[in-house]
């Protein structure tokens, strides 16, 4: 995979403009988006990715704030991509049989 480096110490750029943390295949709005999703603060982020330094996690995190408009628009045509899937998509014959013995 091809890399760019960025002003950011610990974000790379992927052959398709993705911003990641180095040495990682984690992007950056990942952790956002678990920040968001939890409420979690950067020291909780290394708890769930203790794998990361707390660097690597406020590299990421400043990267989004510097980026935010473009990353929410990437987030959010991901997330209508994925509404469009569910809808267009037919549950497999395991999740119907589950459906209809009311397991779920």
């Amino acid at each position: 995979m091809a890399l760019t480096a960025t002003r950011y110490e610990h974000i790379v750029l992927d052959e398709r403009d993705v911003p990641r943390i180095a040495g990682t295949t984690l992007r950056a709005i990942d952790l956002v988006e678990a920040k968001r999703a939890n409420g979690w603060t950067p020291e909780q982020l290394h708890e769930q990715h203790p794998e990361l330094t707390l660097g690597q996690i406020y590299s990421a995190l400043a990267y989004y704030w510097d980026h935010q408009e473009e990353l929410d628009a990437v987030s959010t045509a991901h997330q209508q991509e994925i509404e469009q899937l569910k809808r267009t998509t037919r549950p497999s014959r395991l999740i119907e049989r589950l459906r209809q013995d009311g397991r779920i």
